[in-house]
């Protein structure tokens, strides 16, 4: 057995060299590099089971298949979990768009989500109607009825001069390791205040008699288009028109013609399905059993549900097949551990963490109370995976600097594919936060971000030929190191004091 040579000194005393099994960590490399599945999981995740929108017949092909192949794996009480009533189901199946004057052209992009189907080919007079704040509401009272609304204006979009990937450097790594400052600035508008003015505008567009509406997305150029909702998964909320996002470049052609007082005509059709019925969602749940301390888990979690524009490969079929893999990993190498090692895929993560936030509350406290259940005191740690398909460099340690020379000590043995970074920082934005709201130990990968931000999430270009597979196999290996380590260690993970009983949140991963 290797043992890292580091003394870390703590008011208490000593403390003990944290034991790593280089043996193991062998088994798991050879495993994981020679005998790879990962491609395959991210394979049937978006080709064949992707789009999986939270309450769409896609999400529930690709849950059941995840518990299939959880099951094949020889992976226990593998199942769907259900949690809810999530909201509103929606999914769509046909998207067409046309320009047909001046001069014909096909236009590229897709319907948002949680928005009406055209009833057939549906064509109209264009209002160039930038809507971004409820104060402009006023502003086109009495505009819209019978009209298709284009929501924004023209975006430049610059001749990009750099490639669209990057790989964080020695510098930038080194800045994540710093703690930020103090009083540092507080974070802007949040994912639910976002949803809020959705809505908003939802029933501003339904009200004022729009025909259908028009955005060309949060960014993207190259005819690559950003976007998400539209409306709302809640059914309290009205449906808006037919909405669709056109990639920057047709949709800023539109509005310089209108500009221009050039008439355009074009068509779009979308055909959506819509229910009503409050329908209810699903966790995928399946588990390696502990042996002496089998009633202690280790969690492994990533979010299943994606967004409708790509295949969500990036976000997150890769996240959700690197623990797929790990799990497959830790089963191949047939040696016992100490704790129970748990998989669990998410759905409702784009729209509030909500099913890991249903996961937690049911299991363990609600955050709102912190009334703790038997259940709280035996979850050792959650890993998580989700800011796209690069590489793991580290780990965010999310204020628990208690568990820095244990990391330590576990990503030595993979220094050489380039995971060494400890970051004091909390990130947002993902399923681990449900964990740490209640004082459970929950963390987030540091990866490489190579295309995420600029080119795949929630994008048209979030596909399966958009993921690194050496990336994919070295986070696999990684993360089936940390799982083994945290299921086999004599300790649990030392933990934060428990925060105080708060309201519940609704950030959310859009």
């Amino acid at each position: 057995m290797w043992r890292l040579a580091a003394l870390i000194f703590s008011t208490s005393g000593l403390w003990a060299e944290e034991p790593v099994d280089l043996g193991i960590v062998h088994r798991i490399r050879d495993e994981a590099f020679e005998r790879s599945q990962v491609m395959e999981h991210l394979f049937y995740l978006t080709d064949v089971n992707g789009p999986r929108v939270t309450g769409s017949p896609g999400y529930r092909k690709a849950a059941e298949w995840a518990v299939r192949r959880a099951s094949g794996y020889g992976l226990e009480n593998a199942r769907l979990e259900k949690w809810g009533p999530f909201g509103r189901g929606w999914n769509f199946t046909r998207f067409q768009a046309h320009l047909l004057e001046p001069a014909y052209a096909p236009l590229i992009g897709f319907p948002l989500a949680w928005t009406e189907g055209t009833n057939g080919l549906l064509s109209g007079d264009l209002t160039l109607a930038p809507i971004k704040t409820v104060e402009d509401f006023a502003k086109f009272k009495g505009k819209l009825k019978g009209r298709i609304a284009l929501l924004d204006a023209v975006r430049e979009t610059p001749v990009a001069m750099t490639a669209a990937g990057r790989r964080h450097d020695d510098a930038s790594l080194a800045a994540l390791e710093q703690a930020p400052a103090p009083g540092a600035a507080p974070p802007g508008p949040t994912a639910a205040a976002g949803r809020r003015f959705r809505a908003q505008r939802a029933k501003f567009l339904k009200e004022e008699g729009a025909l259908a509406a028009i955005t060309n997305g949060t960014a993207g150029d190259g005819g690559t288009v950003f976007a998400t909702s539209g409306g709302s998964h809640d059914p309290k909320n009205p449906l808006p028109p037919p909405f669709v996002v056109l990639t920057p470049e047709h949709y800023n052609r539109l509005a310089r013609l209108l500009d221009h007082k050039i008439p355009v005509k074009i068509e779009f059709e979308v055909k959506a399905e819509v229910d009503e019925g409050g329908k209810d969602s699903w966790n995928v749940v399946a588990e390696i059993p502990g042996t002496r301390k089998k009633e202690e888990i280790v969690i492994l979690g990533a979010h299943l549900d994606s967004w409708q524009g790509g295949t969500g490969a990036t976000d997150n079929a890769a996240g959700s097949s690197v623990m797929i893999e790990a799990m497959r990993i830790l089963k191949a190498l047939d040696k016992p551990m100490d704790r129970t090692v748990r998989l669990i895929l998410w759905s409702g993560e784009e729209q509030g963490l909500l099913g890991s936030k249903a996961y937690v509350k049911e299991h363990f406290a609600d955050p709102a109370e912190m009334k703790l259940t038997s259940e709280h005191a035996r979850v050792a740690a959650y890993f998580n995976v989700d800011n796209g398909s690069g590489k793991i460099r580290g780990v965010y340690l999310q204020g628990n600097d208690m568990t820095r020379p244990i990391f330590e000590a576990w990503l030595k043995p993979f220094h050489d594919l380039g995971a060494k970074t400890l970051s004091i920082r909390n990130t947002g934005g993902t399923d681990h936060l449900s964990f740490d709201a209640v004082g459970i130990p929950g963390f987030q990968f540091i990866q490489d971000p190579l295309e995420y931000q600029s080119r795949t999430h929630h994008s048209n270009m979030d596909v399966y030929d958009h993921v690194s597979k050496a990336d994919l196999m070295q986070a696999s290996a990684v993360v089936a190191g940390f799982a083994y380590h945290a299921a086999t260690r004599e300790q649990m993970l030392p933990r934060k004091p428990l925060p105080k009983a708060k309201k519940p949140s609704t950030e959310a991963g859009e």
